[in-house]
């Protein structure tokens, strides 16, 4: 089976190739690939001990940050080398402060893997909620790397539980421990007789819990809000967007809406823009402009999100209406914000426990957005009250990290 696993991943990278021809993001995933066994031999040496962690994207990125961090602390003459799967992930992280070397994971080849180790020679391997690649596992357990996952979830419907999957039941047994979000995973992994695996929970609770620690201020987005109720739209896709802008055009609430798109292609950002009818000021834009005058501000940029809402009295946090779908809740709710979202989310626990909680409302048509917002605007209690459940839900899940650095 490795030989057809192989053999298949030879024919993808070769297709790949061909794809990134005609695809810019695929550009990136296969040229950022290029320099990457250049880049660890100029960064780590032969005589460094290292510490490497893996996350596919961005959002695992944050989630395994707490732990990175932590770890670093615990380890100073330790280096970290980092890797990301997609460009989504690596081209917006590939010059954060915590990692020594930063690099797109190399295709799952056995060769690469060989090589890749090689050079990065780990003491500990991390994988962050997913990505079961067989080959680096493979040479990361006959080398005797310890291997964790943390805040791993796994769901019945995953191909190590069905009966054809054996191929990837043997890749789970490369990992020394596994940290998982919650019972139901724990379960799971106990039913294939694998005891080395404890509950830690979600480490993205602590990283969201430590925003609270940072210095949030926006100067421009206080002058926007000018102490007026704040609608903050999150990670916005179109068909979000679709709602949101009927709603934004007719309501005759006191309200003001700041989006941040999922997207920020300029030929998105602009259709956008020219769907609202209320005055409309960009990120782009913002300077020797009066932003208190204006209703509805588009962000477009990147990484100022988190910070924009710790300003807002109501959010929505986009993806709801499309797959995988919807983005991180737990930024708005660390704030104490009450939330919007779309009614995919069946696949993330704490939109589940939020929505159960009554701290976060799902919605799945126009009507039900307006009714949503209108009693949010209009009944003070009602929002707060849902904001202090989002609040408290964040601080009762916190500690994910000690129990994983605990264990280690």
């Amino acid at each position: 089976m490795l030989f057809l696993y192989n053999f298949i991943i030879t024919i993808a990278d070769l297709f790949l190739k061909i794809v990134a021809l005609f695809s810019p993001k695929m550009k990136l995933f296969v040229s950022g690939r290029k320099k990457v066994f250049d880049t660890l031999s100029q960064k780590v040496n032969a005589n460094d001990k290292t510490i490497w962690f893996h996350a596919a994207s961005l959002g695992e990125y944050e989630q395994g940050l707490p732990v990175i961090e932590k770890i670093k602390e615990k380890y100073p003459a330790h280096k970290i080398v980092l890797t990301f799967f997609s460009p989504s992930g690596y081209e917006v992280r590939k010059n954060n402060a915590v990692a020594d070397a930063t690099v797109y994971l190399p295709i799952d080849t056995k060769k690469n893997a060989q090589k890749f180790l090689k050079l990065v020679h780990p003491e500990m391997a991390f994988f962050i909620k997913y990505e079961y690649w067989p080959n680096y596992l493979n040479e990361l357990k006959k080398s005797n790397t310890p291997t964790y996952l943390i805040s791993g979830i796994f769901r019945e419907n995953q191909m190590f539980f069905k009966w054809y999957g054996q191929f990837y039941r043997n890749a789970l047994n490369t990992f020394t421990y596994f940290f998982v979000q919650n019972e139901k995973s724990k379960k799971l992994l106990l039913e294939l007789n694998h005891t080395n695996v404890a509950v830690s929970g979600d480490t993205r609770f602590d990283r969201v819990v430590s925003i609270l620690e940072k210095d949030n201020t926006l100067d421009f987005i206080a002058e926007f809000k000018n102490n007026t109720t704040t609608i903050v739209i999150g990670s916005s896709w179109p068909k979000d967007e679709d709602l949101l802008v009927k709603y934004i055009n007719s309501t005759t609430q006191k309200v003001k809406f700041i989006i941040a798109p999922h997207n920020i292609k300029n030929e998105q950002i602009q259709q956008l823009r020219n769907s609202i009818h209320k005055k409309t000021v960009l990120f782009s834009e913002k300077e020797n402009k009066k932003l208190a005058d204006f209703d509805v501000f588009i962000i477009d940029t990147i990484g100022i999100l988190t910070k924009i809402y710790s300003y807002a009295d109501i959010a929505y946090v986009g993806g709801g209406f499309g797959n995988p779908g919807i983005h991180n809740i737990l930024e708005p709710a660390t704030f104490g914000v009450p939330i919007v979202i779309g009614h995919n989310y069946s696949h993330f626990a704490e939109a589940i426990d939020l929505v159960n909680l009554e701290g976060c409302v799902s919605i799945s048509n126009s009507n039900e957005l307006t009714e949503t917002f209108d009693c949010l605007l209009t009944n003070e209690i009602y929002r707060k009250k849902k904001g202090d459940i989002c609040e408290s839900f964040v601080k009762n899940n916190k500690g994910a990290t000690s129990i994983i650095l605990g264990e280690i």
